[in-house]
């Protein structure tokens, strides 16, 4: 039975990690205080030809999407006074593959919250304050690995976010629809490289902030058990 303990502790603490940063990433992609924060930060509304109204619903209708069961984008907008559909076929295509992305991310995160909750749950019906030893330690060891991947994430970006962007995207696709010209293509307009080095940036920063949070917390735990 301990052995068991101890294989769901370490799944606990792999687990954590994993839920922090597809909540982040979920809540990041949904937030439309952001994009718009982009779009102003790097002048968007000049390289699009859309106003400030415009880019809201153009955010406004990629969110959606994300959360809807429509199997392709589409969104109309006005660009430099005429209507018309923002979005290419290839990168409409493109979309579809992202939100396929996003949809293993909202997975993930319901998957490890529920293990979580249940490892919690169990542990505590069944051991009561016994159980805080193990749950700590767990929590422990998941700061301590998300923040080793913050890291390198971070360390990677740093030293060259071309490099990280573009394996990312190699691992992530198996096709080239991701490769857009700014020339034709309104998606890399509405989201140019330096837009998303902030936003990973962001996502670190905010899974960093949680962990030290959670580990913070733990330690003290230790710290006062041991004074006792």
């Amino acid at each position: 039975m301990r052995l068991l303990w101890t294989a769901a502790g370490f799944l606990a603490a792999i687990c954590l990690p994993i839920l922090l940063i597809t909540t982040n990433v979920r809540g990041a992609f949904n937030s439309l205080r952001l994009y718009e924060y982009g779009f102003n930060k790097y002048a968007v509304s000049l390289s699009t030809g859309m106003d400030k109204g415009e880019l809201r619903k153009a955010a406004s209708g990629w969110i959606d999407y994300l959360n809807s069961e429509e199997d392709l984008i589409a969104v109309r907008v006005v660009i430099k006074g005429q209507e018309r559909e923002l979005f290419n076929p290839r990168e409409v295509a493109h979309l579809k593959d992202v939100k396929g992305l996003i949809q293993l991310d909202y997975r993930l995160q319901w998957i490890t919250l529920a293990y979580l909750v249940a490892y919690i749950g169990v542990g505590l019906a069944r051991k009561k304050r016994a159980f805080l030893p193990d749950l700590t330690k767990s929590l422990t060891g998941g700061s301590a690995l998300t923040i080793a991947i913050v890291a390198a994430v971070g360390i990677g970006a740093l030293l060259s976010f071309d490099t990280l962007f573009y394996q990312f995207h190699l691992l992530s696709f198996s096709n080239d629809l991701w490769q857009l010209n700014p020339s034709r293509d309104y998606l890399i307009r509405l989201f140019p490289e330096s837009f998303q080095y902030d936003f990973t940036l962001f996502l670190a920063g905010a899974t960093l902030v949680e962990a030290l949070l959670i580990g913070s917390i733990t330690g003290v735990y230790w710290v006062r058990r041991r004074g006792h």
